[in-house]
């Protein structure tokens, strides 16, 4: 018998993840749940949305799991926070792991993560707890991803990389080996970081520029 699950958000992500939840997961996904003030109507994907603060009246901790679906917003502060309170509210705080992963590293993965298909965890290296990693990822071996940190489509991780709590990490970066991130650092889309970044680092690449010659004036396409 599949475990009963609330899933705590009513937006994009969330509906991602009911969808994931639904199709490939040990989980049978029965509600959501928002804080009473974002409360918008009485369903969301055809299932009863609840007021978190009376959730555990409804949906106790003893019978359901919870799952946090939310963004990076505020680096990853909310997701955070929403996480925490599910813990102490008493609920199993569930992942999920895509079946179409290669999870290498003996299932070192913590709580409420959403890993998503093609990613590829080499061994030894470690998850922590609130982590997302999007779609089609390589998570070197012996690196260690903190807590709550967010990390988007096609980046590499090289091997020994040990990045922060609270972390953004944008598409098709790229960490080289054996550096730190430092907590709550933001590594733009497409960067190469080749050294240690301090915390509360920002690094962005430069944009592609539009050239001077228009297409229409390609003679080769």
């Amino acid at each position: 018998m599949k475990k009963r699950l609330v899933i705590f958000g009513a937006g994009d992500i969330a509906q991602i993840a009911h969808s994931y939840f639904s199709a490939d997961s040990d989980y049978t996904v029965v509600a959501f749940t928002v804080d009473g003030a974002f409360l918008t109507g009485p369903e969301f994907c055809g299932l009863p949305v609840v007021p978190f603060e009376s959730a555990t009246e409804t949906y106790p901790p003893s019978t359901y799991a919870m799952f946090v679906a939310l963004s990076y917003t505020k680096l990853n502060a909310l997701r955070r926070q929403k996480y925490e309170a599910a813990k102490a509210s008493g609920y199993e705080i569930a992942s999920y792991v895509s079946s179409r992963a290669n999870v290498l590293n003996g299932g070192r993965i913590g709580e409420n993560c959403f890993i998503f298909e093609d990613n590829t965890i080499q061994p030894f290296a470690t998850i922590g707890d609130n982590v997302t990693l999007w779609s089609g990822n390589h998570i070197g071996h012996h690196s260690t991803i903190g807590n709550h940190t967010f990390i988007a489509s096609h980046v590499v991780v090289s091997g020994g990389v040990e990045i922060g709590e609270q972390c953004f990490i944008g598409v098709n970066a790229t960490l080289r080996d054996h550096i730190k991130i430092g907590d709550r650092c933001v590594i733009g889309a497409g960067t190469l970081i080749l050294s240690d970044a301090e915390p509360e680092g920002v690094y962005v690449a430069q944009a592609t520029e539009r050239s001077k010659v228009p297409s229409t004036k390609l003679r080769k396409i």
